[in-house]
């Protein structure tokens, strides 16, 4: 019986969770179980987010030669795509660690800390606040 290949990472972004499975074949996606011939069909047409999440793919030289099964929850659809790209940038290192310098020179490797700050009581958000009146 063949071994099955299959290389993993995770990614999160903002409240967004992705985790990526990289299987050798010929660039199909599938996403929550469900087949799409684009990852911008999923991000509802959206061709930036597509193109920023398969960064790493064009980075490595690599678009094409990988099947993607992805599982994303939570979040928004720019947050599951920022995920989805940190999740297709580890999981190309457990493919090949040597191409760990040219993910981290585009900064494909560092998870984005920012997170939206919770809105405090008094206040219309965050930091918003009510207009002050003298009188």
């Amino acid at each position: 019986m063949a071994e099955f290949i299959d290389y993993y990472g995770t990614g999160r972004r903002k409240t967004a969770i992705a985790r990526v499975h990289l299987r050798p074949g010929k660039g199909k996606i599938k996403i929550n179980g469900k087949e799409y011939n684009k990852l911008a069909e999923y991000l509802r047409g959206n061709e930036v987010w597509e193109i920023e999440a398969l960064k790493p793919l064009e980075v490595a030289g690599l678009k094409g030669q990988f099947d993607l099964v992805i599982r994303v929850n939570g979040g928004g659809l720019s947050g599951q795509a920022g995920a989805i790209k940190l999740g297709i940038a580890r999981a190309l290192l457990s493919y090949d660690e040597s191409l760990r310098s040219s993910l981290r020179k585009e900064g494909l490797l560092t998870r984005d800390p920012r997170e939206v700050e919770r809105k405090k009581y008094g206040l219309r958000k965050a930091r918003k606040r009510p207009q002050f009146s003298k009188r």
